[in-house]
This record gives structure tokens, sequence and C-alpha cells, in this order.
């Protein structure tokens, strides 16, 4: 009988390398898995938190939106001998503050005022019929046409805020 070769110290040695070397990379490899991962993770949540901010002040710009409609609407009645005195400018002023100040928080007017009915935007409060005067001139709004502005309408970075109010023709 044979007797079993007992391996040399150089060949166990060798093996022992070559299993670290193994785990070596196999650790390696997990690490830069879970590396990459995080990093993902990380970015993600700062987009995330940055969306969130984006949209952070939407509730304080639905609180001033109504104090803007008041500006508006005294501005509409306004005589026109009364524009010329300070105290009106100064309020007139304080609205183009407001508007600027809304603006820089990313909000913006929907036009609407001639624009043809986009239910995404415009909430129709009345449908009216063309007007008589307008039809024999030969300028007769077509169909499902903003005629009349009752309310603005405003989106912050691009997503509707406030839809806009209007009057729409038949």
């Amino acid at each position: 009988m044979e007797a079993k070769k007992e391996p040399s110290s150089e060949e166990y040695i060798s093996r022992e390398l070559e299993t670290c070397q193994k785990q070596k990379e196999e650790y390696l490899a997990g690490w830069q898995r879970s590396r990459a991962d995080f990093l993902n993770y990380k970015k993600e949540e700062m987009e995330r938190i940055g969306e969130l901010l984006k949209y952070a002040g939407e509730e304080l710009v639905l609180k001033i939106l109504p104090i803007l409609d008041n500006f508006e609407i005294i501005e509409k009645k306004l005589p026109d001998d009364l524009r010329k005195d300070d105290n009106i400018k100064g309020l007139l002023l304080i609205k183009n503050q407001l508007l600027d100040f809304l603006k820089s928080q990313g909000v913006e007017e929907i036009k609407s005022q001639g624009q043809k009915f986009d239910p995404n935007f415009h909430e129709a409060v009345e449908e009216v019929g063309s007007d008589p005067a307008k039809a024999t001139a030969g300028k007769e709004a077509e169909p499902r046409t903003i005629v009349e502005e009752i309310q603005k309408g405003y989106k912050i970075n691009g997503r509707l805020l406030r839809p806009a109010k209007v009057k729409i023709s038949k």
C-alpha cells in the first residue's frame, strides 16, 4: 500500500493564498456593489428632497393668491383719475412686488383670455352665447374659446397650482 502523500507546506500556502485571493475579490466586489447602491440611494434622496423643497412653498403661495386677487379686482375697478394718486401708485407697487416674489418662487400666470378652453388649466364657470355686435362684424368667437377671465390661474414650476376660472363661448 502506498501512503498518502502529505501536501508540502508550499502547496498548502499556495492553496491558502488562492483561497484568500478569491475571498478578497468577492469581498471587494460586494463592497463596490454596496457603495454603488448607497451612492444611487443618496442621489435619489437628494432628488426627492429637491422636489419636496421645490413645492414646499406651495401652501404659502396658495394663501397669498387671494390677496393678489383682491389687488387685481381693485386695479380693474380703479378710475383713471385715481391711478395718478401717489397712495394708489404705492398700493399697485405692492401688487407688483407680490408678483415678483411669486415669480421668484416659480409661480407663473396661466394665460387665458382669447385662448381655447383647456380643462387641464381652466375651470369653466359659465358658458355664454355670442355677442350679436361681434357676430355682425364677422368676429364671432369660436366655440369653447375663453371670452372672459373671472379669476387668474397659476402654475408653480410648471405644475398646476390653481386653475383659471373663465367664461367660455358656446
